[in-house]
């Protein structure tokens, strides 16, 4: 069990049996009354963010979570997934990858949440690097306005990226924001 003083961001709790995340914490001591810690809490399952406050002193229940580095095999409405230390292979509804699928490519390693035996989540890589496969021609010397055209990359995303990329170039982007990065030398 953990206690209100064991709260920091990133640690999982479970409660009302469902397992939440801690995405921001504050330690409250009033001048009158007993301490608090005043919480936000994201749902593993439904994303959904709450407010809690826990008094100093109560228990926390830990979530019951399993991280697992898993391979992506390939998708065909749904996603599937191998993990390469036992071969078993698990899938997930496109409604559960949900954004994710944009940085999916064959044979990418992430990382694959459990909570009681059922999957409940993927952690993307920070970067991955995409190949362009459409967009307008690219334009040399006109980096200064830092305008920006459409692209669309190997997974079927579209991201915005400078004009001087041209078809077939590689892109780091940030799966955290979905943005352009860089362009990659080959």
């Amino acid at each position: 069990m953990y206690e209100t003083s064991d709260i920091r961001k990133g640690l999982r709790i479970e409660m009302d049996d469902a397992p939440f995340v801690v995405v921001d914490f504050q330690f409250v001591k009033p001048g009158k009354g007993t301490a608090f810690t005043r919480t936000k809490i994201r749902n593993m399952i439904t994303g959904a963010v709450l407010d809690r406050t826990f008094k100093s002193g109560e228990k926390l229940k830990p979530a019951d979570t399993e991280d697992r580095e898993m391979q992506f095999l390939y998708s065909d409405g749904d996603f599937h997934f191998m993990d390469n230390g036992n071969y078993e292979q698990v899938s997930l509804e496109s409604n559960a990858v949900g954004d994710a699928s944009n940085y999916l490519t064959e044979n990418m390693m992430i990382g694959v949440s459990f909570f009681q035996g059922r999957t409940i989540g993927l952690t993307l890589p920070n970067f991955v690097v995409l190949e362009v496969i459409e967009t307008a021609p690219g334009e040399k010397g006109n980096t200064v306005t830092g305008a920006s055209k459409p692209a669309v990359v190997s997974t079927g995303y579209t991201v915005n990226v400078p004009l001087f990329v041209n078809e077939g170039d590689q892109l780091r982007i940030d799966t955290r924001t979905g943005e352009y990065v860089e362009r990659v030398k080959n």
